[in-house]
């Protein structure tokens, strides 16, 4: 002989409020608008600019200086 199966309670909180929950899109669609001729030209330049400064950019990497090797020189 099984179990008698239990009506499953219903939360009449959640009822409630169901209505004030609303279906989310997975993914957010945008896009972006369109620009006159010499904007276009003008952005492409920039990005040029700085595609070239970050690649020849070579950044000297911060001096790390320990604590506690600080401390047992002095």
């Amino acid at each position: 002989m099984g179990k008698k199966k239990k009506a499953k309670r219903v939360n009449p909180k959640r009822e409630r409020y169901a209505k004030f929950r609303k279906d989310k899109p997975s993914s957010m669609t945008y896009s972006v608008p369109d620009l006159p001729d010499e904007q276009i030209v003008q952005r492409r330049e920039d990005e040029k600019k700085v595609e070239g400064f970050w690649r020849y950019h070579r950044r000297v990497p911060e001096r790390f200086v320990n604590e506690r090797k600080a401390k047992s020189k002095r």
